[in-house]
């Protein structure tokens, strides 16, 4: 058990899971704003052993070596790899401390947000209608550009309404060739996709200037990753034509919050994968990962 466990933010816990949470402490305390700097980060870790933050703030090295009882961190949200994460995973292992992170708990909302909003701008239902007449999921090309959980979930539900899917990520994964889809060099994805969905991890911006070039005019562009997929200047340049549209469900996944000024930018502003669901799994997720440490700890 820690002697004090502190939660620097809103964390999504469900009420159970604030509540199975004292299980693992002697001492909880919870925060229901985001800390505004280090020094408040800091002040409010003070001489706990255990902290659990969000996505909405950043850990560094300067904060964690000024909490000599620090030693265990529970990211309650993804964590891909130490490069994008919002803790300094590099120190944290080099002075002892254990970071757990958690994944793959929000992705059918992704899916859903996919869904909807593509079919809203084919048929116009409530979007300006994409083409001259409303157009069928059947038959219609899509591009994948990264097939982690939820790219592979909303590619499944794409092909059995009928799309055609291509896709492209760091290798040809056999089980999706399975099922009829086409691993694709980037450029030719994106030259020969009507729409492209980005599924990304953090900070990886694999859309530059040649991509956009390759990509061309009267496309349609998802990005359903945590942040941007490419390049502020050229996704303004791509967007400076009308005959483009660009789709996000955050700001965050626009990278500049200005683009969503833009008319033919549709952002809805709202994270998809936050779904009462989803913080269920969430919660799950960051207890399992609590209660494998303590466990471990007394082996």
């Amino acid at each position: 058990m820690f002697d004090k466990l502190v939660a620097i933010e809103p964390v999504s816990l469900v009420p159970w899971g604030e509540e199975e949470l004292f299980q693992y402490a002697r001492q909880i305390v919870q925060y229901e704003d985001i800390p505004a700097d280090n020094d408040q980060i800091l002040g409010r870790i003070g001489d706990a052993d255990a902290v659990l933050l969000s996505y909405t703030s950043r850990l560094e090295a300067a904060v964690m070596e000024q909490c000599p009882n620090l030693k265990y961190v529970g990211m309650c949200c993804s964590l891909y790899s130490k490069e994008s994460a919002n803790v300094d995973i590099a120190y944290a292992e080099k002075h002892g401390i254990t970071v757990t992170g958690i994944r793959d708990y929000g992705d059918q909302g992704v899916v859903e947000y996919a869904l909807c909003e593509l079919i809203g701008h084919l048929h116009g239902y409530h979007r300006p209608l994409w083409k001259d007449m409303p157009i069928e999921l059947t038959g219609l090309s899509v591009g994948m550009v990264g097939m982690g959980v939820s790219g592979a979930m909303t590619a499944k539900a794409l092909q059995f309404l009928g799309a055609r899917v291509s896709y492209f990520c760091r290798a040809p994964k056999p089980q999706l060739e399975a099922l009829g889809m086409t691993f694709t060099p980037l450029y030719e994805l994106l030259k020969n996709s009507q729409v492209v969905f980005c599924c990304l991890n953090k900070n990886v911006l694999l859309l530059d200037a040649p991509a956009f070039e390759a990509l061309g005019s009267g496309k349609l562009l998802f990005n359903t990753s945590i942040g941007p997929a490419w390049t502020t200047p050229d996704v303004t340049a791509w967007l400076r034509d009308p005959a483009n549209r660009l789709c996000t469900d955050t700001l965050g996944a626009l990278g500049d919050p200005k683009l969503a000024e833009l008319p033919n930018v549709f952002c809805v502003n709202a994270s998809a994968g936050r779904t009462a669901q989803a913080f269920e799994l969430l919660s799950r997720k960051v207890l399992d990962n609590i209660k494998g440490y303590l466990d471990g700890q007394q082996r």
